[in-house]
């Protein structure tokens, strides 16, 4: 646990290496606040009282950073992030309630963009990793395959065919499921993209591609071997009509998200960018069996520790 959480340290050290040298701005990440992502799989988000208003604790700092991106350019939080995990996921070995993920926006950029900011990020994690603690890394037992960017890109239906074809039929329109998005990492070598995802599967926040009505500019960046989803990103809905009809397709209250919309009545640029979970990509860079191993104190559903 020592030799894991030093490597964390350097994961920390290696992302931000990159970042900073790239012209990214590190931000201090909201922590609660009236509005957060939604559109978390099932989770549920912890609500307090905050002086007789309802805030919630960050599940995501996504609306956050499409705002310091507008006036700022190119951005990154350390953002802590608790979601009220269904209790079945404490066997899938990649649940935590209580995690940190590096979250990237960056003005100007499509979600290709993103993309390739993505694997440049992190392709050189793990050639960092590799060439700096090669050393302890064996000592785990770990050696890591290769992240060479460009890394293979499957349009959403595309992995739908792949994982039909290997018995495991999904309806068109959903997220992948767990033990499926599972699968499908553990028939390829090296990091690779799904993306253009159907608009019915995401959040208000990914935008709508306007030439292809029902398909959104968005993204899952997969690890392989089995370890499962690394990355999910997407270019924003920054269109305030737009936003709104999203919202309300989405059974989504607009009264809950005031200061979110005033900002998009007000105009921001384009924007995309992603979120990386420290957890399981310590889980991936280190090969271990599952994320609570990759973190002091873990908070697992439905298991009460410290």
């Amino acid at each position: 646990m020592q030799r894991v959480l030093r490597l964390q340290a350097a994961l920390g050290g290696a992302i931000r290496e990159y970042l900073n040298g790239q012209g990214f701005v590190e931000l201090l990440p909201p922590i609660i606040g009236p509005a957060s992502d939604p559109g978390i799989r099932g989770a549920k988000q912890a609500v307090i009282d905050f002086y007789g208003k309802p805030y919630i604790v960050m599940s995501s700092a996504i609306l956050y950073k499409q705002m310091m991106a507008a006036a700022l350019g190119r951005v990154y939080f350390f953002s802590p992030n608790v979601r009220l995990e269904p209790l079945e996921t404490a066997t899938t070995r990649r649940h935590l309630v209580e995690f940190v993920q590096v979250d990237i926006e960056e003005a100007g950029a499509g979600y290709q963009d993103a993309m390739r900011r993505a694997e440049d990020l992190v392709s050189h994690v793990h050639d960092r990793m590799k060439e700096r603690f090669s050393g302890e890394l064996a000592a785990l037992g770990r050696s890591l395959n290769g992240a060479h960017a460009p890394f293979r890109r499957l349009r959403y239906e595309e992995a739908l065919e792949i994982l039909r074809d290997h018995g495991r039929p999904i309806p068109y329109g959903v997220e992948l499921p767990w033990e499926h998005e599972e699968y499908l990492s553990s028939l390829f070598p090296e990091p690779f993209f799904v993306y253009d995802y159907p608009r019915e599967s995401r959040g208000f926040y990914d935008r709508e591609d306007p030439d292809r009505p029902g398909i959104l500019r968005d993204f899952d960046l997969l690890y392989p071997e089995g370890f499962g989803e690394a990355i999910s990103g997407a270019e924003r809905q920054y269109e305030y009509d737009q936003v709104v009809r999203r919202l309300r397709e989405t059974g989504e209250d607009p009264g809950r998200y005031g200061w979110y919309l005033d900002m998009l009545r007000k105009g921001i640029p384009q924007s995309a960018g992603f979120g990386m979970g420290i957890e399981r990509l310590t889980r991936y860079i280190c090969g271990l069996k599952a994320v609570w191993e990759a973190r002091p104190y873990p908070k697992v559903a439905g298991v009460y520790s410290p």
